[in-house]
């Protein structure tokens, strides 16, 4: 079911009222903001060039119909499938369009190469399949011609060979599972299409040709259902999956009958439902597998491992041999040469073992269309047997001509060498193997040649398949995963020759030599100490054969730590590493997302390459200048604050973290005049107090020295300007204009600046005294924070900071003349005496949550001493922050811009899930007495008081309050936190969010992204204490203050979803949805909510029938 509302029958005929998914492209006068994309006009109108098209008989054909239309009367295709085909024509060639490189010269049309490109993609399982089968493709490549006339011929022939396909794929049901009876349908079906628009003639009837089925849901009732009907009897045999799986055809075997040639002879078209791979053939007379048959066994873990297992055993078997030996290595006794040969019979015998195994397993595959795989297993059991004979044979004449002779004789050598004859001419085709091996693209490109003398080489090795040809990897991968396992044997062998079987040695020789030596043991065993000699052995043995997975487990470890570490997996773990590469995040976002003006050639160079590797790697360690400082007026940093305020925007909106969090964890924009990056309050806690103490005890040292020593951290820097900037905009803020105290602020704080920009700080002032006049400006904020803000006492502070200022602060303390002569100093009042600032406070109103809420930050720079390890509280939060940050520095393709990458869409399927949380369950109590919902506050705990926290926010004064204002966002709590359906949704929608706001930030300018820093008042919420901490105070109506608008959202021009509908699309197959909705289910409405609620979502009935 669309998430677009459906159109009355009053109004259905009306084209801006038709239904569709994505793009209105059956009316462009429609107001949507896909439609402003040439290519989707382009694609569009591409379809509606019917022109001599012979017209079907019996139907009005009118001239709003495209090729989509006529191919669907032409074959009986259902209307909504032609519906739901054309949009997904148009946006697949309009995605296709976007992304071509260089761009089209005429945009508003739809380039050839697109679409060939496009019907290549397409296509290409439907021509490799034809090739494997040795068939004529029916789509036939239209002749390149520059007339105008055959270029639209051409395209449109291009446009019906597409359109015929995704038609066929979108009504085909449980067949899209078989994509090579999709080829077999489409050939069929194509090759009809190229008669009718040859103009050929029925040899039957002498009329125009036409398809062998059309009408009403012709397609459905003539193709898809008999070979669903067959699937359907197929899986009703199994016994619901219980019965052997030789037993019944899955849709896998099914698929596996188009493999071959035969199934054109034997299905033929229109399909004969007499054939025997349809179920109106008897079970004994129908079809049955033709490619693989699983036969559970122990057997198959010796059959599955067979090259393993036989390598272990082999080596079991020559190490034994040189262990019992009396030399120290085996070429220095030839009796130890020859006894390693019998390594080759053993080899023979497990390789008859397996083609005996391979047999037995799949003997159920032979019949009449198997009759050759049948002669294969016989051939190999013939073959493997003859070897063993053979090197048994060979073996035994060589000790017999040594034995005749009473030493190695020249004939016995000759033997050992006839032997070796052998033996080469036995591991030819492993050795050819291990050369594929070594060059796989090799191998590769003779897997994918289909030629008769291929196959008849490949016969004896596997069965013809269409599926997993050319999967071999690369020569590096290859290199790379031989050296990983000849380190891991190596260490493996050595291990157990020096520490498993050559131990045991003497212990055996030592069993064997006893006389008379009397067992406890049942009389089953005997006296013989071959038993002992057994027992001995066993648990070595099979400790031997399992601990291969040991030393595998050891080595991959080191080797995925090792590529972890120099991927650069993992590197920020907490906030401490979070705080060290902060500074350099927009940098490595700029970097990583912000796309990249291409030039005509579209694959970069090798400088190019170089270029980035260099980038990333100062990205990564803050290698260069470029990195080391970013100043608040750099577009780069408020485009990074946009992204990172979203990031905690989401954690807000999810509950994941608290409101005070917030204002710890955003970058806000820049205001106040601050002349440096405001850096969010969780780097800069005790950077200020860190800053004050290097003053304390530098006070005496000259500027440069004390500045040096601060700037030695970047936040420390940010941390100290901001909070000056912000004090003196504070106190110039409070006190009013045109009043003596203003002149005597301005001169005295100018002054400071003068001294500050000459480096004579440490000269002219003692900064001991900045302690004292750092609690009296935390007083002073706390005052203004202060519910009831009296002005009297703000009065006294302020009259203390200018007493600490004026006489204090100075080195040479001047006089009460001097400082009326400087201005500092009021002329009208008696200083000594008299108070200032009396009647010149001028508070802002608490409406101004602008103001307010920098003083909170202000206040939190000033105070803060925890280094806020725990921010966020959050676990989850916390592990978003730190993969996200992660991710920033990996190795990664840089990001095109949204209207130049590849579309992609996401499917959920649904049955009969929970979509929310009702209120009855969430109340519900278990038989302990604990429901639903206490049981998620008691698991989120914290997310359940940021929760309560966001509702107060809204208006819910009292906690209970919320089962009747709010009862739908406690729904919504909870769902997000189960198992259930919107919690998947609301997961896979943020893909779309994230869409929209790269698609802004493609097409925003300097003054867009400038226009981030602008504030705006946003709902109220609370207010927090003083000290920084989680404690809250009673909001009231001048304490209730509110963030300001620092994302992306606020900032959209109205086109961001249309990029993001072209590229995206999320659809919930409710294959229930009908039953729901005709039962007065409840989850038939949540789904309709969820629709309503979450754009660009798509849920759909999936209806069995």
């Amino acid at each position: 079911m669309s998430m677009r509302p459906r159109p009355s029958p009053a109004t259905a005929h009306a084209p801006s009222q038709e239904v569709y998914n994505i793009i209105p492209i059956h009316d462009f006068l429609t107001e949507h903001p896909s439609l402003r994309y040439p290519e989707v006009r382009a694609a569009a109108a591409a379809l509606k060039v019917v022109g001599d098209l012979a017209k079907p008989p019996f139907v009005d054909f009118t001239p709003r119909m495209d090729l989509m239309d006529w191919l669907g009367l032409l074959f009986g295709f259902q209307l909504d499938n032609v519906r739901n085909q054309r949009e997904n024509l148009v946006l697949h060639l309009a995605n296709s369009q976007m992304r071509l490189q260089p761009p089209p010269l005429h945009p508003d049309g739809l380039d050839p190469t697109v679409l060939r490109r496009f019907r290549k993609k397409l296509l290409r399982n439907y021509t490799n399949w034809c090739s494997f089968l040795g068939v004529r493709c029916h789509v036939t490549s239209p002749a390149h011609s520059r007339h105008q006339t055959n270029v639209v011929l051409n395209l449109r022939r291009e446009l019906l060979y597409v359109a015929l396909y995704l038609l066929i794929w979108g009504e085909s049901a449980n067949l899209r599972f078989m994509p090579e009876c999709i080829c077999y349908i489409f050939h069929h079906m194509a090759m009809e299409l190229n008669k009718v628009l040859g103009g050929e003639f029925d040899d039957m009837t002498g009329m125009p040709y036409w398809p062998s089925f059309s009408g009403d849901c012709a397609y459905l009732k003539s193709v898809v259902m008999p070979i669903y009907r067959t699937v359907k009897t197929e899986v009703e045999s199994s016994n619901n999956g219980t019965k052997p799986h030789s037993a019944w055809r899955n849709y896998d075997d099914i698929n596996e009958y188009f493999w071959r040639k035969r199934a054109l002879k034997s299905l033929k078209w229109p399909l004969d439902c007499t054939s025997n791979f349809f179920d109106t053939t008897p079970k004994s007379s129908r079809v049955g597998k033709t490619g693989f048959v699983e036969q559970r066994s122990f057997w198959n873990v010796f059959r599955s491992f067979d090259r393993l297992w036989i390598l272990l055993l082999l080596y079991l078997q020559a190490a034994i041999i040189v262990a019992t030996s009396r030399v120290q290595y085996p070429w220095q006794d030839q009796d130890v040469e020859v006894a390693l040969l019998t390594v080759f019979i053993t080899w023979a015998g497990l390789r008859l073992l397996q083609s005996v195994l391979d047999a037995s397993t799949q003997y159920s595959l032979v019949g009449r269309e198997t009759f050759w795989l049948f002669v294969r297993l016989i051939l190999k059991v013939l073959v493997a047997v003859t070897w063993t004979v053979l090197f048994s044979v060979f073996y035994a004449r060589i000790w017999s001509q040594k034995n005749k002779d009473g030493r190695w004789s020249q004939a016995a050598n000759d033997r050992i060498i006839v032997f070796l004859k052998v033996v080469f001419v036995y591991v030819i085709p492993e050795m050819l193997a291990l050369v594929l091996f070594i060059v796989p693209c090799i191998r590769n490109w003779v897997e994918e040649l289909n030629l008769g003398i291929v196959y008849f080489f490949t016969w004896w090795f596997y069965s013809k398949s269409f599926v997993g040809r050319g999967l071999r990897e690369g020569l590096v991968d290859n290199v790379k995963y031989s050296i990983f396992w000849i380190v891991v044997l190596a260490t493996k062998f050595i291990f157990s020759y020096f520490l498993q079987i050559r131990p045991l040695i003497k212990p055996t020789r030592a069993l064997l030599n006893l006389k008379n030596a009397p067992y406890n043991w049942h009389e089953f065993f005997g006296s013989t100490h071959r038993i002992a000699v057994v027992m001995l052995w066993l648990p070595v043995i099979l400790v031997y054969l399992m601990d291969l997975q040991i030393w595998y487990s050891i080595y991959s470890s080191l080797v995925g730590a090792t590529i972890g570490l120099f991927s650069h997996l993992g590197e920020i773990r907490n906030i401490d590493q979070l705080r060290l590469r902060f500074q350099f995040f927009s940098s490595a976002m700029q970097f990583n997302l912000k796309p990249e003006e291409r030039l005509l050639g579209p694959k970069a160079t090798v400088l190019k390459k170089a270029r980035d590797a260099i980038h990333r790697l100062k990205l990564r360690y803050g290698i260069g200048q470029p990195f080391n400082k970013i100043e608040s007026s750099q577009v780069e940093a408020t485009w990074f604050a946009l992204l990172w305020n979203e990031i905690i925007l989401t954690f807000r909106e999810e509950d994941l973290i608290s409101d005070r969090e917030v204002e710890l964890l955003e970058l806000p924009p820049n205001c106040w005049n601050i002349q440096v990056i405001r850096w969010p309050c969780f780097l800069l806690c005790n950077e200020l107090l860190l800053a004050l103490s290097q003053a304390n005890e530098l006070c005496d040292a000259p500027d440069r020295w004390l500045w040096s020593k601060i700037c030695s951290s970047e936040y420390r820097r940010c941390a100290v300007i901001e909070a000056f900037d912000s004090i003196k905009f504070v106190i110039r803020k409070i006190v009013k204009n045109g009043t003596e105290e203003e002149s005597i602020v301005n001169r005295l704080l100018n002054e400071i600046d003068e001294n500050v920009e000459s480096r004579k700080v440490t000269e002219v002032y003692k900064l001991t005294v900045l302690l004292r006049i750092h609690e009296k400006l935390i007083s002073l904020l706390e005052r203004l924070m202060d519910p009831d803000k009296k002005v009297f006492r703000i009065v006294n502070i302020l009259q203390a900071l200018y007493e600490l200022c004026a006489w204090e602060f100075p080195r040479i303390r001047r006089s009460t003349q001097q400082l009326r002569q400087l201005g500092l100093a009021p002329v009208s009042l008696n200083a000594d005496t008299e108070l200032l600032f009396v009647n010149a406070i001028n508070l802002p109103p608490p409406g101004d949550v602008v103001f307010y809420r920098q003083i909170r930050r202000v206040h939190t720079i000033l105070t803060s001493r925890d280094p806020m390890h725990n921010v966020p509280k959050n676990l989850e939060a916390r592990e978003r922050l730190a993969f996200f940050s992660n991710s920033l520095f990996m190795n990664m393709p840089q990001a095109p811009s949204v209207e130049k990458m590849l579309a992609f869409s996401v499917l959920t399927p649904y049955y009969d899930e929970e979509v929310m949380y009702r209120q009855e369950m969430l109340r519900a109590e278990n038989e302990d007495g604990i429901s639903t919902l206490f049981y998620l506050q008691k698991i989120y705990e914290d997310e359940w008081v940021n929760f309560v926290e966001r509702m107060r926010r809204e208006g819910v004064e009292n906690e209970n309050d919320i089962w009747s204002q709010k009862v739908r966002d406690l729904r919504l709590w909870a769902s997000y936190r189960g198992q259930t359906l919107s919690r998947t949704v609301r997961g896979m929608m943020y893909y779309y969010s994230a869409l929209k706001k790269l698609a802004f930030l493609d097409s925003a300018s300097e003054m867009d992204i400038s226009m981030g820093t602008q504030i705006a008042p946003e709902p109220p919420r609370s207010y927090y204490t003083s000290d920084g901490g989680d404690n809250t105070l009673q909001p009231t109506a001048s304490q209730e203050i509110s963030r300001m608008v620092s994302g992306i959202s606020h900032l959209y021009k109205g086109s961001e979803s249309g990029s993001a509908m072209m590229k995206f699309t999320y659809v919930v197959a409710c294959q229930v949805y009908g039953q729901h909705k005709a039962k007065g289910d409840h989850r038939a409405e949540e789904i309709l909510f969820l629709m309503k609620n979450l754009s660009n979502q798509t849920a759909r009935p999936l209806e069995a029938w």
